[in-house]
């Protein structure tokens, strides 16, 4: 399969040339970061049930990937330190091999039916602290590993892209039924035998053992 190759007479290599595309932000906006929550942001990450966490390698290359826990999850040690559970899931531990190499990670907080978001910047620690981990439990079993992290900058985010997405009208939603499920697409990837999915057969069967 041929990889497309962008035109290099459009390829922007400058930061100037950004500028010049999109222009300059208000002051207030270029400013708007502080490197410690206050108590309306920390109220906002805690009503969060899901967030979006990304990672780098030593390398530079970058993953980014879904956490998701009841709203009050993430807990706060300080205005300055949040600390996240990584539960035990598919064990590619990909953002915990990152962060081993390289501990700078960006959170996006988004709650639902919220059209705003919340992002943190930081240097992460991954830990085995015992306390840490019961204190993060859920449905009685400890964190795998509790991940710290010390804060760097913390900011808001307007609500244009989940408007422009229409991400929280109902209206505007597929019909889950003609999404391709997990199982199909892995099987498509690998050249694998398509799952059997006719009524009742979409489900896969993780979604039994979340904790």
């Amino acid at each position: 399969m041929m990889s497309y190759i962008p035109a290099p007479e459009h390829i922007l290599t400058a930061e100037q040339e950004l500028v010049d595309i999109l222009g300059t932000p208000s002051p207030l906006i270029a400013d708007k970061a502080t490197p410690f929550v206050t108590p309306l942001v920390q109220e906002f990450i805690l009503s969060s049930p899901y967030f979006l966490l990304a990672t780098a390698a030593s390398n530079g290359s970058c993953d980014c990937t879904p956490r998701g826990d009841p709203a009050g999850a993430v807990l706060f040690l300080d205005e300055r330190t949040l600390v996240f559970a990584d539960r035990r899931g598919n064990r590619r531990v990909d953002s915990m091999r990152n962060m081993l190499q390289n501990p700078h990670v960006g959170m996006l907080f988004l709650v639902p039916g919220t059209d705003e978001t919340v992002r943190v910047n930081g240097r992460a620690t991954i830990s085995r602290d015992p306390e840490l981990r019961d204190r993060l439990s859920m449905q009685g079993k400890p964190a795998e590993l509790a991940v710290i992290v010390a804060i760097d900058e913390v900011f808001t985010h307007c609500a244009r892209s989940i408007l422009r997405s229409k991400l929280w009208q109902p209206e505007s939603w597929p019909d889950t039924d003609t999404i391709p499920t997990l199982a199909a697409m892995m099987a498509e990837q690998k050249n694998l035998q398509a799952p059997d999915e006719s009524a009742g057969k979409r489900n896969e069967d993780y979604r039994a053992v979340l904790y």
